[in-house]
């Protein structure tokens, strides 16, 4: 067909064929690129479930809390909120400090263990919160292990005779949080010590600058973008805790918004609560970007050779073995010892019940079923931006990547009205067509807890799979589509079989947070149905700290497997591909 024979388009609605419906809105054009498909739509629907809490929270939350809300403000918010603020400053200089401290000597220098410690640093990863506080309540009570074996090398008998200082506080809080989060900050700030050029650390070498100059001056401002990422992550959970701070008596945001819930039956304010904590989590993430808006971190994998490893004298080599073991000591080692000869203890005198059977089939069940949708979604989500990546895919994929950043309470409360309409509805058309009512089938089958799971840890599904999907050039959606595949067909056929790895990864660390998932389970959970966390929370909250040993060991257990993936994963990732070596990439921060 010659250029004067094509049909002519109206002057008033100019369609390119590569812009899709939205071309003649200009900037809305620009947004939905490539318009609209079944895989946009499932992730917008997607996009709208995970904000769906969010919305019915901030509905609640204006709904007013009746008398209550004086109160609040005049004796409850302001020590919450000072507390809260506290806590998360503690918790954020202690992890930063010690997972880059300890991402640095091992990355940096040679000595006596340093193998081990490279993996054995991952471990408390493994470790809850409230496990943890649950584990040294009973270690340093005044009677506990610590302070008996204490007082009999020190000659003493009475307990009054030897006064510590009391696990029960903020700063108990602190060190205890900073002992099992700061892996986060050492798997990023490690990463990024293992990228960075070789020839930087040498040239500052070269120029007359010691270890601590190198370090201070070269190593850490490069590792910025690792640290605040991993910092973050951090006091994420911190935030999210429920259990530790309620047995360690500190009284944070989350933990008013439970007790608001619970205690005092007003679901107007803790909604309005949950809104106020989620604006400060707001506000610190934005002060963060604000601070590093200018700076850019630019790398060539050209120039990717490892940096060698400097040897330490014999007495230097022990002091960074001993300031490197100490977290692993601390965070991971004493509480698990402590929880083995008690769960030793508790099955030799009575067995394994069927209690703990059933609480483990129970955890196990819903969150494999968990796992499962948020795998499905995650690739719904995923492959659409892999299909068709413009600014409308990539907010959606965002938006339904939220759910993480929302503690487990908030979360929980955010779900009650939705799923409680829901069920209303459901029952009503089962009345309807059956003559018989379903009654609260989502709380009551377990369905709420299951849709707050999803919700929460979509974004690890998401993020797993993203980085599976990296990995697949191109060219062979290309050659699917030349071959007449169409999406599904290509997914099923194509990238389920490349993406396998990248698949079981992000399922399984997903499984592992549903199974210590507190907050959330401890609210939705239906009735007479206990878990793993919910009876080690329940034995912490009577006292009975013994009884809950072997649940809290196999909650370990099992946070124990993606550990070592990740462990396996950082051994793997030591040596470059050729491949890769040859690629010129370009990377700036957000």
């Amino acid at each position: 067909m010659s250029l004067d024979q094509r049909p002519s388009q109206p002057a008033e609605w100019p369609i390119h064929p590569s812009r899709g419906i939205g071309a003649p809105f200009g900037f809305v054009g620009r947004f939905m690129r490539g318009g609209f498909s079944g895989w946009t739509v499932a992730s917008a629907v997607i996009a709208c479930v995970v904000m769906m809490p969010l919305l019915a929270l901030l509905v609640l939350g204006l709904g007013g809390s009746g008398d209550l809300w004086p109160h609040l403000m005049a004796y409850v918010l302001p020590e919450a909120i000072g507390t809260t603020l506290l806590l998360l400053v503690g918790v954020g200089l202690m992890v930063t400090t010690i997972g880059t401290l300890t991402a640095w000597l091992v990355t940096a220098y040679d000595f006596a263990g340093r193998r081990w410690l490279e993996w054995a640093l991952l471990l408390p990863l493994a470790m809850p919160t409230y496990i943890i506080a649950y584990s040294y309540l009973d270690l340093l009570h005044p009677i506990g292990p610590l302070q008996s074996g204490l007082r009999h090398l020190l000659g003493l008998s009475s307990p009054r005779d030897l006064l510590l200082p009391d696990i029960r506080s903020l700063g108990g809080c602190v060190l205890l949080f900073g002992f099992v989060l700061y892996p986060y900050v050492y798997i990023a700030t490690r990463a990024m010590f293992h990228m960075q050029v070789a020839s930087l650390v040498e040239v500052a070498h070269t120029l007359g600058a010691g270890r601590l100059g190198v370090f201070f001056r070269v190593a850490l401002p490069l590792a910025r973008p690792a640290i605040a990422v991993g910092a973050s992550l951090a006091l994420m959970e911190a935030v999210n805790d429920v259990g530790a701070s309620e047995f360690l008596g500190v009284r944070t945001i989350t933990l008013s918004i439970y007790t608001t819930w619970i205690n005092r039956s007003n679901l107007g304010g803790a909604a309005q609560i949950a809104l106020l904590m989620l604006l400060v989590i707001m506000v610190l993430v934005g002060v963060e970007r604000y601070a590093r808006r200018h700076q850019r971190y630019v790398g060539n994998a050209r120039q990717g050779r490892r940096l060698s490893r400097q040897n330490l004298s014999p007495l230097a080599g022990f002091m960074a073995f001993a300031a490197c073991a100490m977290p692993v000591v601390a965070g991971f080692v004493l509480p698990v010892a402590y929880l083995v000869v008690e769960a030793v203890t508790r099955l030799r005198l009575f067995g394994l019940s069927d209690d703990i059977i059933s609480q483990t089939l129970h955890s196990v069940g819903v969150a494999a079923l968990a796992t499962v949708i948020a795998l499905v979604l995650g690739l719904v989500l995923t492959f659409t931006v892999r299909q068709n990546s413009n600014p409308l895919t990539r907010l959606l994929q965002r938006l339904a990547s939220f759910g993480y950043a929302v503690p487990g309470t908030v979360l929980a409360l955010g779900l009650l009205s939705p799923l409680a309409g829901l069920d209303h509805g459901l029952d009503a058309l089962s009345l309807a067509l059956l003559g018989h009512g379903s009654g609260l089938f989502l709380f009551a089958s377990g369905g709420a807890l299951v849709t707050a799971y999803v919700v929460r840890f979509l974004t690890m599904s998401v993020g797993g799979l993203e980085t599976g999907f990296q990995r697949i050039p191109p060219s062979l959606d290309q050659a699917g589509r030349t071959l007449g595949a169409n999406p599904l067909g290509l997914l099923w056929r194509v990238h389920l079989p490349l993406i396998r790895p990248a698949v079981l990864s992000a399922g399984l660390l997903v499984f592992v947070d549903c199974m210590k998932e507190l907050p959330a389970t401890l609210l939705l959970r239906p009735l007479n149905f206990e878990t793993l966390a919910t009876h080690v929370y329940g034995e912490a909250s009577r006292g009975t700290y013994e009884d809950g040993s072997i649940a809290a060991l196999a909650i370990v257990l099992f946070g124990l497997v993606p550990v070592m993936l990740i462990a396996g994963f950082g051994k793997n990732s030591q040596t470059m591909p050729q491949s890769a070596a040859k690629t010129d990439r370009t990377e700036t921060g957000s």
